[in-house]
């Protein structure tokens, strides 16, 4: 078994895509339209859907925003320096919601940024 994608609601998918592409480097693996359905699908990751996995971002094209809800936690990202990720983040436009530093009650050095529909990313350095 692996873990294949994690599906998340967005308002426009073509905001979504843009962020997701240009400000976390993620490549648009493949993109498709439902009109029976309203809907539209785009996956997208850091590699090939074999072996890595991917963000499935789904527009419905009647729904402009959702609610958060309070169960969902966050995606994680692993990047090479997060006080270098976070800084460039910021420089293209982004939000960061939590400065890159250590975790509360431990060293792992952490950052959030918050994608265009109010969705939480992590970012985490590599694990040593």
């Amino acid at each position: 078994m692996r873990l294949l994608h994690t599906m998340i609601r967005v308002g426009n998918l073509q905001r979504s895509i843009d962020f997701y592409s240009n400000i976390l480097g993620m490549t648009l693996l493949r993109q498709k339209e439902y009109p029976e359905g309203r809907f539209s699908l785009a996956f997208l990751g850091y590699g090939d859907e074999k072996s890595n996995t991917a963000i499935e971002l789904t527009h419905n094209w009647d729904t402009e925003s959702y609610d958060m809800g309070n169960g969902f936690g966050h995606l994680a990202i692993e990047v090479d320096d997060v006080y270098r990720a976070t800084e460039e983040i910021r420089a293209q436009g982004g939000e960061i919601i939590r400065d890159a530093g250590p975790m509360n009650a431990g060293t792992t050095i952490i950052a959030f940024v918050k994608d265009p529909d109010g969705y939480e990313i992590e970012l985490l350095g590599p694990k040593k």
